[in-house]
């Protein structure tokens, strides 16, 4: 990983607008759905175009601790998983997941349907973050699954005798996760399983991505309209499966387009993706850019932007993107149906609104979102943004700073955990547009 300063100014943009091309590092979502896949598979896997970050090597690492010799090249962008068709050789493990969120509920799943005892901990905010509900559906399908403090969020203990199917329910408006990490361990039980989403189930896409991962490695499930999910019986089979670019960390470049009236492609992030996050350039356009999307590749071009009002919940990893975009357009920006990234690295709608206000906005906090009333261009003001040790908020400040002076990024080496190389990429655009780059 690279190494960070403490802090990290960012220098506005000048010259005329950018026109440059980036390929951002893979999926994180995509990577560590696959490890898990790939993992309980038969027979041996290698996924390419991984992403290389502390989320994925956290994720590495417990496969490691799972008995299973999992090859990591990061740079050549390639994971070899060897896979344990269903039967994880080690019976005692410790896993330390750091702060991922990912990690903690599809490793909890998958130990469930082995047999041993695995104990899963992290940071002091990861042991603030729920599995509760993850733990109640594993227990009613015959695991012994437990949070060590009571708290419902790790350390946890699971005793894994293997799962037993049948029916199992799980709540859906805290963390799509907990369904998606029980759909990936569920094939391994020794029945057919029925699991029931209670409540509405929040970021949607990202259990559409987790059954096209299955499907991929050779296992298919009933989906009855996103409330009902049947999974039979089955082993994965091992594949040779490529990861495509992180469409979360593709926003911030979109962003740097609209707010800077450049155009930005990304490469290799086009019109199959199979990440909802894309759905971002939706939104941008609905706010004047101008949207053009390929097989291979998208491009925004930035424009006068106005205020919108929108509904996140299907692309909640982007709000950030969206809260600094809203900044410099015209009108009042609302965010809506985010309830859940309260939960997530940090409480993110009440640290987006923090640093928002820092930089002159006046912000709304609402349970399930926010609302933006951007000042006048000439008011915006510098200002030291706190991030909370939360990639995301890094990222998306980073981008006021092109527009507006004296925006220093705290803890910048934060990024680490889904994009070691964003400063650097983001450096490159800016090489790029004055002709000392690509």
């Amino acid at each position: 990983m690279s190494d960070y300063p403490a802090e990290l100014t960012i220098e506005p943009w000048s010259g005329p607008p950018p026109r440059a091309s980036v390929r951002v590092p893979g999926s994180k979502s995509l990577t560590n759905r696959a490890l898990i896949v790939a993992a309980m598979a038969d027979g041996p896997s290698v996924l390419t175009g991984a992403l290389d970050s502390e989320d994925t090597r956290v994720m590495v690492d417990s496969l490691r601790r799972l008995g299973l010799d999992v090859e990591h090249d990061p740079e050549n962008e390639t994971i070899r998983v060897p896979g344990c068709g269903g039967n994880i050789p080690a019976r005692e493990a410790t896993m330390q997941i750091a702060n991922s969120g990912t990690s903690l509920r599809f490793l909890t799943a998958m130990v469930a349907a082995g047999h041993g005892t695995y104990r899963l901990d992290g940071t002091p905010r990861m042991r603030q973050r729920p599995v509760a509900d993850l733990l109640a559906a594993l227990n009613g399908l015959g695991a012994d699954a437990r949070s060590d403090l009571g708290t419902g969020c790790p350390p946890v203990t699971i005793q894994a005798s293997g799962l037993d199917g049948g029916f199992a329910f799980v709540k859906g408006d805290v963390s799509s996760q907990f369904l998606s990490g029980l759909l990936m361990a569920l094939p391994y039980s020794k029945d057919v399983t029925t699991v029931e989403v209670e409540g509405v189930l929040v970021s949607q896409p990202y259990v559409s991505m987790t059954m096209a991962v299955m499907q991929a490695f050779g296992v298919t499930i009933g989906n009855r309209k996103f409330r009902r999910f049947d999974v039979y019986p089955a082993h994965y089979k091992g594949q040779n499966y490529a990861i495509e670019p992180d469409a979360s960390a593709a926003s911030y470049f979109f962003a740097v387009a609209a707010v800077t009236g450049g155009t930005i492609t990304v490469e290799g992030l086009g019109e199959s993706s199979l990440q909802g996050d894309l759905a971002f350039v939706d939104v941008l356009e609905y706010m004047g850019c101008q949207v053009v999307r390929e097989p291979d590749r998208t491009t925004v071009t930035g424009g006068p932007l106005r205020a919108v009002d929108v509904d996140m919940n299907a692309l909640s990893d982007t709000v950030m993107t969206l809260g600094v975009v809203a900044l410099f357009a015209d009108g009042i920006t609302r965010i809506r149906n985010v309830g859940h990234i309260r939960h997530k690295e940090t409480d993110r709608i009440a640290a987006l609104a923090t640093e928002l206000r820092k930089l002159g906005a006046v912000v709304d906090e609402h349970p399930d979102g926010l609302v933006i009333h951007p000042p006048a261009l000439d008011q915006l003001r510098g200002a030291a943004i706190a991030t909370y040790d939360d990639h995301r908020m890094a990222m998306s400040f980073a981008i006021a700073g092109l527009r507006i002076p004296g925006v220093t990024i705290l803890d910048p080496g934060c990024v680490a955990k889904t994009y070691p190389g964003f400063w650097t990429d983001l450096d490159q655009i800016r090489s790029t547009a004055a002709g000392k780059g690509l």
